[in-house]
């Protein structure tokens, strides 16, 4: 049997229902939840003295872009409806997995969602006839309303609103206050690629965008399935794959000899990229990193190693410049442990711990006053973390 056949999809949503054995930790030292309810909230992002959050939903369609106000502590939908769909081998929810601010523009990935479904085989999928979305594996935009309305929230996309923007037609979103947002589609990845296998010759391997990052006119999105780093050119509309990350070396002693990347989270570094890598089944201890990436010829260089189910990785304000924090899901995916925030003051040194009671995080993020918070997928919390 080939490596890849092992291979889970793990990224952001998947584990986070598959693993159900997680135990919750009711105290945290130096953590403080401050919201709850979230639908599988995958990513984080501050904005404009917010902290804007990604949420997958509880089903098809479900998907949302929700609003914290770390002023007050107040949580809102800015807009819902927004494609999501349950995946499989798990039947885990997929939807909104990324988002980064540009100027007035908010741009969002869409993750794969029910674009597949499980083949007749075990490890095998086939595309789904029935596909709850036309923008899965895609890029949207929001031109948001102006100044101090931006993310006044209680906007919804609809299913007439989906197919407008699968046919490349712009969409205006209206709230019950008479704000409006309008809406466009930037890029729509295909959602699979053939992938034959013995006894399944329409077996595919899916697309699943997870995180994105902005430099210039160029967006860079990683893959979690398809294990590359794609580029969108913003003024031509047009997309290409910058490079792919091979697969990582398994230490477990048992499983395949090697983990494909699962790349799952992208940050700009100065003029570079830093990407992590989660590192497949069976998930070794040590075996993820986190690699810099030359955002013009692809090329990459191992930055921080020895990592675990790592899943964001963050340079910090207001510390050195070389000062980087990483987050890692799980410190062992198949016992499994709660996940850590280590803190790092080089790429080369010994890192310090600064949580490891973290459960099943999935991304962090930085506000205006240097406080950082953490979005838990299975737990639907946003936490705050005192650094040291």
């Amino acid at each position: 049997m080939r490596p890849k056949r092992f291979v889970r999809f793990i990224a952001g949503v998947a584990v986070a229902y598959a693993l159900t054995t997680f135990t919750l930790v009711a105290q945290c030292p130096g953590v403080d939840p401050v919201a709850s309810g979230l639908q599988a909230p995958t990513k984080v992002a501050a904005a404009k003295g917010y902290m804007l959050i990604a949420e997958s939903g509880f089903g098809p369609n479900q998907g949302r872009i929700s609003v914290f106000n770390p002023d007050n502590g107040q949580v809102w939908q800015f807009v819902d409806g927004l494609p999501s769909g349950f995946s499989p081998p798990e039947g885990d929810p997929s939807g909104p997995s990324g988002l980064t601010l540009v100027g007035n523009t908010l741009y969002i990935t869409i993750g794969l969602g029910d674009a597949i479904i499980a083949g007749p085989l075990p490890n095998t999928q086939v595309v789904n006839p029935n596909s709850s979305s036309p923008l899965f594996s895609s890029v949207l935009a929001i031109d948001l309303g102006p100044k101090g309305k931006e993310f006044n929230g209680g906007f919804t996309l609809t299913a007439a609103d989906q197919s407008s923007l699968a046919n490349h037609q712009s969409v205006r979103l209206q709230n019950a206050s008479g704000d409006s947002v309008a809406m466009r589609m930037v890029a729509n990845f295909p959602d699979y690629v053939p992938e034959p296998v013995d006894g399944v010759p329409d077996n595919v391997r899916q697309s699943n965008p997870f995180g994105i990052v902005a430099i210039d006119d160029h967006l860079y999105i990683p893959d979690a399935s398809s294990n590359n780093l794609r580029v969108v050119d913003l003024p031509s509309g047009t997309f290409h794959t910058l490079t792919a990350f091979a697969p990582l070396v398994n230490t477990r002693g048992f499983g395949p000899p090697v983990s494909e990347a699962v790349p799952n989270s992208i940050r700009r570094f100065g003029d570079s990229l830093l990407v992590t890598l989660l590192a497949g089944f069976p998930f070794s201890p040590g075996g993820a990193q986190v690699v810099l990436v030359d955002p013009a010829t692809g090329n990459q260089t191992p930055f921080v190693t020895g990592l675990t189910s790592a899943i964001d990785v963050m340079p910090i304000k207001s510390k050195a410049n070389t000062a980087l924090l990483t987050l890692e899901f799980s410190t062992d995916m198949l016992v499994p442990l709660p996940g850590r925030l280590s803190l790092y003051s080089s790429p080369s040194a010994v890192p310090s711990v600064v949580s490891s009671c973290l459960n099943t995080p999935t991304s962090m993020a930085q506000d205006k006053d240097g406080q950082v918070y953490i979005v838990e997928i299975f737990t639907g919390r946003l936490l705050r973390v005192n650094l040291p």
